[in-house]
């Protein structure tokens, strides 16, 4: 497996495992105080959007500090 396809296949894990995390540390908000009543369909593709931004988000970020601390090496040649 050349390294472009392993850097695509953990990107892809990470960005499936974050998108999860946060949908399910979103189950742990009692939202439906803000949800209007018969709009149950809505609230939940809201509350899969959110789960997906927010974790996509999260994933970037970690991917992106592991590039980085891995191109530190570069400062010191």
């Amino acid at each position: 497996m050349n390294f472009l396809g392993l850097q695509s296949l953990i990107t892809i894990v990470s960005h499936m495992f974050f998108i999860l995390l946060s949908f399910w540390a979103f189950k742990g908000i009692r939202i439906e105080n803000l949800i209007k009543k018969n709009n149950i369909a809505q609230a939940r593709v809201l509350y899969l959007f959110v789960s997906i931004t927010v974790g996509y988000t999260v994933s970037t970020f970690f991917m992106d500090l592991i590039l980085n601390s891995q191109n530190l090496i570069f400062l010191f040649y």
